[in-house]
């Protein structure tokens, strides 16, 4: 603990995490801001003078590695990452700052279009020399949403609540993460990443930072209804059982039901009744059969996720590593990192 607090007496190196999809058309000017906090930052005795930024490249199928390529080359504030293929916007988080653990003191993960207020960083710094090992930034409204977005983000959190899933309402992934935390995330092994959920898990002190949404300006969003549906169902699945505690009581409801319904029958042939009984034989029939099948596919998703954990195939794969110590470094690499 002493020497936890000996540490936070100096400055601490602060590497920007930025995950990167097909940002062509913002990239260069996120680039430029970032640049220019993290120089401010360090003028003001905030971070360490070897504070980077680091761009993770995932799949991109524009020229987004081509501009990264570019900036790395030609400043050492900036290094870059390349996956071999599009892994995911939680890998790529990942790959970052597993990569920067060994290098910084503390990271901060943000997204390239810079919607996130980079101002807030103060606060995460500020919050991190108190003692924090993780600070959350949370937005403070969704104004710059539409409607469905809100109305899909408002459901998507509570849902997860419902479901035993405990992440923070309005937190996507502008997060502080101290050496300490990567170090234990490090130990996490599991191929189905949820980082919203599995970092609170850890259980480190924390605390949260407030922040301001700015709408965007160039290029659009990558996440789509899809790839929010995916997170979701990841989300759950990674983080809870519950799904299959339900299907459980549920499966004890209908056998109950069924139960009281086959002493009803009996009650009614005894007393002479004959109903045919068509529209309750089919209605019976519909209802027990569409349970029987959504309740296999949820059990479905954890035997396939249980299918991938026994593989154990690594997450990602890195193709190439930009990153500069000095300007007279030609660049420590792993793969091919010529000019694409």
């Amino acid at each position: 603990m002493y020497d936890d607090i000996l540490c936070r007496n100096k400055v601490g190196v602060l590497y920007l995490v930025v995950p990167c999809y097909n940002e062509e058309e913002v990239i260069a000017d996120s680039a430029k801001k970032m640049k220019d906090k993290i120089q401010r930052l360090i003028a003001e005795g905030m971070i360490g003078a070897k504070s980077k930024i680091m761009f993770v490249n995932d799949g991109s199928k524009d020229n987004t590695w081509r501009i990264i390529h570019a900036l790395c080359k030609k400043d050492i504030v900036y290094c870059g990452m390349s996956f071999s293929r599009n892994y995911g916007h939680q890998s790529a988080i990942l790959a970052g700052m597993m990569a920067a653990r060994n290098y910084a003191d503390m990271i901060v993960t943000i997204d390239a279009d810079l919607q996130q207020d980079l101002e807030a960083l103060d606060q995460f710094i500020k919050c991190y020399n108190e003692g924090c090992e993780i600070v959350y930034g949370v937005r403070n409204d969704r104004e710059t949403d539409g409607l469905f977005k809100k109305v899909s983000a408002t459901l998507f959190y509570k849902f997860m609540k419902l479901l035993g899933c405990h992440v923070l309402a309005n937190h996507a992934d502008y997060r502080l993460l101290s050496k300490k935390a990567l170090d234990a995330l490090y130990e996490y092994k599991e191929v189905n990443l949820f980082l919203r959920g599995l970092i609170p898990t850890m259980g480190f002190q924390s605390d949260v930072v407030y922040f301001d949404v700015k709408e965007r300006k160039l290029g659009k969003s990558k996440y789509t209804l899809k790839k929010m549906i995916t997170l979701a169902v990841d989300g759950i699945t990674s983080m809870s059982t519950r799904p299959i505690q339900i299907i459980t009581l549920l499966g004890f409801l209908v056998s109950l039901f069924s139960v009281i319904m086959i002493i009803y029958c009996i009650w009614d042939w005894f007393s002479g009744h004959n109903v045919p009984g068509y529209t309750t034989t089919l209605v019976v029939s519909l209802l027990m059969g569409g349970l029987i099948i959504f309740s296999l596919g949820i059990v479905g998703e954890y035997v396939g996720k249980i299918y991938l954990e026994a593989k154990a195939r690594p997450r990602y794969i890195i193709e190439s590593l930009i990153w500069k110590e000095s300007d007279n470094e030609e660049g420590k690499s792993i793969g091919e990192c010529n000019e694409p």
